[in-house]
């Protein structure tokens, strides 16, 4: 299971740090991605960590994902926001290794997803 959180409401400029705790597999042997779905678009890729860190270009500069192994954790730290960062954002896992960017960023690569959390930004 993967269970998201620390979504809230934060003013453009902020910043958030999201939580993606995994229970019943360890990290070790998955691909964590970060996905994220505003309303009326499709979901999209925001970022992800396997033997390699990788982001959209959206988010670039801006966001940094971790993990914290002994908590079996993978954090998204979201600094400068802006509106059109406002989504729910989801993680999810993959059992893929030294994945291309494309694979690390798509939808369809991941077998398991946690519920989101809410992320909105204030203008």
């Amino acid at each position: 299971q993967l269970q998201a959180s620390g979504g809230g409401l934060v003013q453009a400029g902020g910043s958030l740090r999201l939580s993606c705790a995994a229970s019943g597999f360890t990290f070790d042997d998955y691909a964590i991605g970060w996905f994220r779905q505003a309303p009326g678009k499709e979901r999209e890729g925001v970022s992800c960590i396997s033997n390699s860190k990788y982001y959209a270009d959206s988010v670039e500069g801006r966001f940094t994902i971790s993990s914290d192994n002994a908590k079996n954790t993978v954090y998204l730290q979201m600094n400068s926001l802006k509106p059109e960062d406002t989504a729910v954002y989801y993680c999810a896992a993959a059992r893929i290794t030294l994945p291309t960017t494309a694979q690390a960023l798509g939808v369809t690569t991941y077998d398991y997803w946690g519920q989101g959390t809410l992320v909105t930004v204030s203008s």
